[in-house]
C-alpha cells in the first residue's frame, strides 16, 4: 500500500492554486473545484477541493526538503509569510510553519534519518 495524496478544503481556489505553485508544486490538474499538484520530486500528489462552507480542516501537511532553511529564504523573498521560521525541534525534526490562503498549516522540513528511524523507532519485528 502507498499513500497516493491528500485533499485540503480551500475557500477561494484560484488563490490557493497561486499560492501552492508559488512553493514550487507543478499543477496537473486544474478546474473551479478540484485541483492536483505533483511535488517537485518523487511522485507524490496533493489536492484542492473547493469548499463553500466555513470549515478548520485541523489537518497539518508535511513537505520535506533537505535545503530547508534555503527553501524559506526562496519563499521569503517571494512575499510567503511564515508562522515560525526554521527550528530544530525536539523530535530531531527542523521545521517551518506556514498556513495556505484558507489556514490549512502547511509545515516544512527536514528530518533525515530521523524521519523513519527516530532514536525511539519501534522495533518493527
Amino acid at each position: 500500500m502507498n499513500l497516493n495524496q491528500v485533499t485540503l478544503p480551500v475557500k477561494n481556489m484560484p488563490i490557493a492554486v497561486e499560492f501552492y505553485q508559488t512553493l514550487g508544486f507543478k499543477l496537473i490538474v486544474d478546474t473551479p473545484h478540484y485541483t492536483r499538484f505533483k511535488c517537485p520530486e518523487g511522485e507524490a500528489t496533493f489536492s484542492l477541493a473547493l469548499e463553500d462552507k466555513d470549515f478548520d480542516s485541523g489537518t497539518t501537511v508535511y513537505f520535506e526538503n533537505e535545503q530547508l532553511d534555503e527553501w524559506v529564504t526562496t519563499l521569503q523573498d517571494k512575499g510567503i509569510e511564515f508562522a515560525q521560521l526554521p527550528t530544530d525541534e525536539r523530535y530531531l525534526w527542523r521545521e517551518a510553519i506556514l498556513l495556505d490562503p484558507s489556514n490549512n498549516k502547511i509545515k516544512l522540513y527536514w528530518a533525515g534519518e530521523n524521519r523513519l528511524n527516530p532514536p525511539w523507532r519501534v522495533n518493527p519485528d
